[in-house]
């Protein structure tokens, strides 16, 4: 008896180029499922999750950039999808929408102004940085803040977020944070004195680091709103030695509200263009989640 291997016909140079194909076609599958995975990923991502060699990796890359579906983000060597992905009728969220939009906008000010400009967005305990200028200035301390995690209670991002959520949604976090076992979260125990803080930050538009966490550099932030919510903080840091927060407050509060207001506007604007429905807030998953965990409390 021969082995069923010897009774097949080799395959004609149709077949092979059919073949070859159709791989093309599963690697870019491949591709395209592992960057719906991270709001931000690089190439060195990519190649971990998919087991792609990095060369087939670019060269999808680029024919994905060409498309329309895929672009760099403003750190060089990350990659984030694009609204046009949508088109696929999978893969796209709010997260690469805002971040899409807000690119340029923070990247133009930091060009002319040299301070680098951060947004985050709210994940359970903490907020992620998603977008950042670092790359377009030599005035950070940083490498890199992308994909950062900031604690709620120290971070002017997360108290930023925190001082213009609802009411509830705040609450609920109050509660996830006070379990979570973060260091700088633990620092804030009394919710009394945090609370009182978070009512000065939103009567005065913005929030601030805890002065005790990386004093050498300081960091104000603003609410970037959508459908009524807040949707991301905006953050400029800077040197401290540079400008106390009064002077920093003084030259560029304004500024920042008008970057977050261009955002708002532009999300908007590519939300009504694209069809695309924006999210649910994250409070709505954070509920669920909490309250399977935990028993309700009033």
């Amino acid at each position: 008896m021969f082995d069923e291997a010897e009774n097949q016909e080799p395959l004609s140079g149709r077949d092979e180029t059919r073949r070859h194909s159709i791989r093309s076609v599963e690697r870019a599958i491949e591709l395209l499922q592992s960057l719906n995975r991270r709001p931000i990923s690089t190439l060195h991502d990519l190649h971990l999750e998919t087991g792609l060699p990095k060369p087939s990796i670019v060269r999808l890359l680029r024919t994905l950039e060409a498309k329309g579906m895929v672009a760099q983000s403003s750190s060089y060597g990350t990659y984030q999808l694009l609204s046009h992905v949508k088109t696929l009728s999978c893969g796209f969220h709010h997260e690469p929408l805002i971040i899409e939009v807000a690119d340029e906008i923070m990247v133009e000010f930091t060009k002319r102004e040299g301070w680098p400009l951060a947004l985050a967005l709210f994940d359970v305990d903490a907020m992620i940085v998603r977008a950042s200028t670092i790359p377009y200035t030599s005035l950070s301390l940083l490498h890199s803040s992308l994909n950062m995690r900031l604690p709620m209670t120290s971070r002017a991002m997360g108290r930023c977020y925190l001082a213009h959520c609802s009411p509830n949604e705040r609450r609920i976090i109050f509660e996830i944070i006070k379990q979570s076992g973060n260091e700088e979260d633990r620092r804030w125990s009394d919710w009394h004195k945090l609370a009182e803080l978070l009512r000065t930050a939103r009567k005065q538009g913005y929030a601030t680091r805890d002065r005790t966490i990386e004093p050498r550099s300081s960091t104000m932030a603003i609410p970037v709103m959508g459908n009524g919510r807040v949707i991301a903080s905006l953050g400029l840091t800077w040197i401290s030695v540079a400008m106390t927060e009064a002077r920093a407050a003084q030259l560029y509060y304004p500024m920042l509200v008008d970057i977050a207001q261009q955002i708002s506007e532009a999300l908007a604007e590519r939300v009504k263009k694209t069809g695309t429905q924006p999210t649910p807030s994250p409070f709505h998953d954070l509920k669920h989640r909490y309250l399977q965990q935990t028993q309700p409390f009033h």
